[in-house]
């Protein structure tokens, strides 16, 4: 995809953000039906991932599920530009922040704190909701267009210094930024491959699944507090729900530190099956011997 190309998308984006959210979504939802149809490697992703996850759905019930997925990840991408560019007072407005008195006490009792943060496609809007009310840091991925990049630095540390670290840069900085007060917005739910991963259960399907999330609650000495983002319907824009710390984490043994975190995000998942990132292949990685799933 070309600069230029990225460029005339960036501009529709923004162009966008001035637009009311219900105005948004709208135009979301529409050209998210239609991207159904057009996008069709995506789509047999999703459809895949369906079927495994929710074997108990018929062919009808998955397509119409797929639907209402692709819907919602267009929307979420056209949205960003509200988060963004919009300014704080519109940001507060539109995202409503639950449970943040668990990070508040964690903090004051001088806790580090690691914000277990699953992709949800409403995740960015959950990033903002944290960035308006503390000093965090989070982990991104390089991206090849440097358009994109920049954009994406910009946005995402606009407001109270917010610290992003490359991933490529791994989690020492990570700790360093929690032992200084500063939560960190931590992802680690997508297939990363087989380094540093174990194979558990995620909807009764093996898969590779980072054991970061111990590791580092152990290494910084953190708490673990859960967050579920949601897309709310039309333009009543977003909730970041935060959930008491995790009691009895992390323990001696990794795996089972990792089934707990697969276990609790399939249960979260479950609430809500049309907003979780199911375009990513989750089940890519297999173990030895089996064949591909995609």
């Amino acid at each position: 995809m070309s600069e230029f190309f990225i460029r005339l998308v960036l501009g529709f984006i923004w162009l966008l953000h001035w637009l009311p959210l219900s105005v948004q979504a709208w135009i979301g939802n529409a050209l998210g039906s239609l991207l159904y149809y057009l996008v069709v490697p995506r789509r047999r992703v999703v459809l895949t991932n369906l079927r495994l996850c929710f074997p108990e759905l018929d062919e009808r019930e998955r397509k119409a599920l797929a639907r209402r997925h692709i819907r919602l990840v267009t929307r979420s991408y056209l949205e960003r530009g509200v988060l963004w560019w919009a300014s704080e007072e519109r940001l507060r407005g539109l995202i409503r922040r639950e449970g943040f008195e668990h990070m508040r006490d964690a903090l004051a009792e001088g806790h580090p704190v690691i914000l277990l943060v699953p992709h949800f496609i409403g995740l960015d809007a959950g990033g903002m909701g944290v960035a308006v009310e503390f000093e965090a840091c989070s982990m991104y991925s390089h991206q090849r267009s440097k358009v994109l990049d920049k954009m994406l630095l910009r946005g995402r540390s606009r407001f109270n210094g917010a610290l992003l670290l490359s991933r490529q840069e791994g989690l020492r900085g990570a700790v360093k930024a929690m032992k200084k007060g500063k939560p960190f917005f931590y992802l680690p739910d997508l297939d990363f491959g087989p380094s540093d991963a174990v194979f558990v259960p995620f909807f009764g399907v093996q898969a590779a699944t980072i054991t970061g999330l111990s590791r580092l609650a152990r290494l910084a000495r953190a708490k673990v507090i859960p967050v579920v983002n949601e897309i709310l319907p039309g333009g009543e824009g977003y909730v970041v729900r935060m959930e008491p710390p995790w009691e009895d984490f992390p323990t001696d043994d990794v795996e089972a530190d990792t089934r707990r975190m697969n276990a609790w995000l399939e249960s979260r998942v479950r609430t809500m099956p049309e907003q979780y990132y199911w375009v990513h292949r989750r089940f890519k990685t297999r173990p030895p011997g089996e064949p591909g799933l995609y």
